[in-house]
């Protein structure tokens, strides 16, 4: 096991480099994220087994989530506190290359489309998910996701709308997942004004999703009601009668955290092996419908969580509010 600290950033979100097995960037933010700069990080894994800090940059506001570009290996964005999307070269210093004006609040999370690579999507506090071109800097699609629900469902109809997260699908170029604060979960074909959704967790905030790498319809959330559940979205259905309502019940269950849980990952390697980051400051490596490991080495909130790309299998790195970034070996 591995670890890297920063008492006075605690981080949002880690990712470890597409390009380099070595390199892995963290999003982290003063003051527990609330108020103040927030932080780039990018490590390297040493030769000798240590976390070396090579560059780092500071921002006017909390970086929420980052992303690795499909495009440019030395390139990263991350999403602001501030309402802003940032383009960083890891090579460079203290400045980004170009800073969109995304949203009206604050932007949670950023994610490069695997498949195209020419574009990324963002979500916000403001309600929407936007896709962006950063070669041109514009936002060339925008959209709400549902938020609001019919028949036994009203209670949510008042909540203001949070987007926790949006992903591009790794099998289709095109489909995009979001998750919000009013346990929406929302699938979007961009080529279409169609949208079909679910109420994932029970009423409670819905604050992750993730693909399954190997099976394209199979998606896994985490929310607030404590539960990471799988879904098979061929299930899902925009209709608003009994018999499709009864319909969306996710595939498992896996029970066993605390508190809410905050990130979701599904492992690349395995198509049966998913990470949970949680509230009760726990990690979590589920497979076949139990818990394979409980990693307890955080002291406060998990937050942020990535499996490695490269080398053996089970590698992965966290990150949480207590500052500390670790890298550690999920499988064993």
């Amino acid at each position: 096991m591995l670890r890297y600290s920063t008492p006075q950033f605690s981080g949002s979100s880690v990712q470890y480099s597409p390009y380099f097995d070595n390199k892995i960037a963290v999003g982290s933010g003063a003051n527990y994220g609330l108020v103040g700069n927030g932080k780039l990080s990018l490590l390297d894994i040493q030769p000798n087994g240590s976390l070396l800090l090579t560059n780092a940059f500071l921002t006017q506001d909390n970086v929420f989530d980052i992303s690795w570009s499909e495009m440019n290996e030395n390139q990263i964005i991350t999403a602001q506190g501030d309402g802003t999307i940032r383009l960083f070269d890891i090579n460079l210093s203290k400045y980004p290359l170009q800073v969109i004006k995304a949203h009206e609040k604050e932007v949670f999370s950023c994610n490069w489309n695997l498949v195209n690579k020419q574009n990324f999507v963002s979500s916000s506090w403001d309600g929407t998910c936007k896709i962006w071109d950063p070669e041109r800097g514009q936002c060339v699609a925008n959209w709400m996701p549902a938020s609001k629900t019919l028949e036994n469902d009203i209670h949510l109809q008042n909540k203001a709308t949070c987007v926790h997260q949006a992903m591009f699908s790794p099998h289709d170029p095109n489909l995009v997942i979001s998750c919000s604060s009013t346990s929406h979960i929302t699938l979007k074909d961009v080529r279409s004004a169609n949208q079909t959704s679910i109420i994932g967790h029970h009423g409670l905030e819905a604050l992750s999703v993730d693909f399954n790498k190997y099976q394209p319809f199979i998606f896994c959330s985490g929310g607030a009601d404590k539960l990471v559940r799988v879904w098979d979205y061929r299930m899902m259905s925009s209709e608003s009668s009994l018999v499709h309502r009864n319909r969306r019940k996710p595939l498992h269950d896996h029970v066993g955290h605390r508190l809410a849980v905050k990130k979701v990952a599904w492992s690349p390697h395995c198509d049966d092996v998913i990470m949970s980051t949680s509230y009760d400051t726990t990690v979590k490596i589920w497979g076949k419908n139990r818990v394979r490991k409980t990693f307890r080495h955080h002291t406060e909130f998990t937050t942020g969580c990535d499996w490695s790309l490269w080398g053996a299998p089970g590698f992965v790195a966290t990150c949480g509010w207590d500052g500390n970034i670790f890298v550690w070996n999920a499988l064993q």
